[in-house]
């Protein structure tokens, strides 16, 4: 009888170890149900990090997990699933657009920085051409100081790098670079060590961290200043939309999340970092 009684009080133990861990395996479906995953643009990253505080706090039951990565990422994640919306600062290619829906929160330029202690404040085209190829490299060619140009480029994926390319008519094998980064920040970072660089970053990014204090300057083109004024008024040379992208299978709490970052509510965070609202 003992034997019996201490089988039947292990069954039971076992049957109450089982039901635990059904429960605690459907509350975690439960609870991955309302996590957003957003991946992609590191533009774009920030401001939708500050919009889900803002968006969790008011909606308690929902997380929303912000990855950068670049655009090509977010798209790629967006199309396989991985990421319930994909973030993307540049126009959708039409192979892309056949298979995603872009809603764009806001409008940003492409700029070129260089150290603020850099005498050359304006660059036309021609002459960035001539700097991205090589076929000038000293900083006196251009009314700045005797010194060898170090070229900071981005890598591959990333938006930044196939809208500035387009505006200068070059493939990424024309350009000849000493340095080639991801993130916009890494950029500006490599400008900073080294007061000869030059590179080419988001206006907003640039903007944020020169208002920050880090000695960098946002260089004219094509006799245009690079300011958040003259993307919004449509008179700086290269700009570009700054994208969310879904397809069609959103789930209904990252529709929500959408519905909110296309809507004016987020006006306020998006001016924050120096980029132009759309909605």
């Amino acid at each position: 009888m003992l034997c019996c009684a201490y089988m039947t009080k292990l069954q039971f133990l076992r049957a109450l170890a089982a039901l635990v861990s059904l429960t605690v395996v459907s509350c975690g479906k439960k609870e991955a149900g309302t996590v957003v995953v957003l991946t992609g643009s590191s533009t774009i990253a920030p401001v939708i990090s500050d919009v889900a505080k803002r968006y969790e706090a008011a909606n308690p039951g929902v997380r929303i997990e912000v990855q950068s990565g670049g655009s090509s990422r977010g798209i790629a994640d967006a199309l396989s699933g991985t990421a319930d919306l994909g973030m993307a600062s540049r126009a959708l290619s039409a192979d892309e657009a056949a298979k995603l829906t872009a809603h764009q929160i806001a409008a940003d330029g492409v700029c070129v920085v260089v150290h603020r202690d850099n005498p050359v404040s304006e660059l036309s085209r021609e002459q960035l051409i001539r700097i991205y190829t090589k076929t000038a490299t000293n900083w006196k060619d251009f009314g700045g100081s005797d010194a060898t140009i170090v070229v900071a480029n981005k890598a591959e994926g990333r938006s930044t790098l196939e809208v500035f390319l387009h505006y200068l008519g070059l493939d990424n094998a024309d350009v000849k670079a000493d340095v080639v980064v991801g993130e916009n920040l890494h950029v500006i970072n490599s400008v900073v060590a080294n007061p000869n660089t030059i590179g080419y970053v988001s206006i907003g990014t640039a903007a944020s961290e020169s208002k920050g204090g880090t000695p960098i300057k946002l260089v004219s083109t094509g006799g245009v200043a690079a300011t958040t004024e003259n993307v919004a008024n449509g008179t700086f040379p290269i700009t570009r939309p700054l994208n969310i992208v879904e397809d069609a299978r959103t789930s209904p709490a990252a529709k929500a999340f959408l519905a909110h970052l296309t809507s004016p509510a987020i006006n306020d965070i998006i001016q924050k970092h120096f980029f132009v609202p759309v909605n």
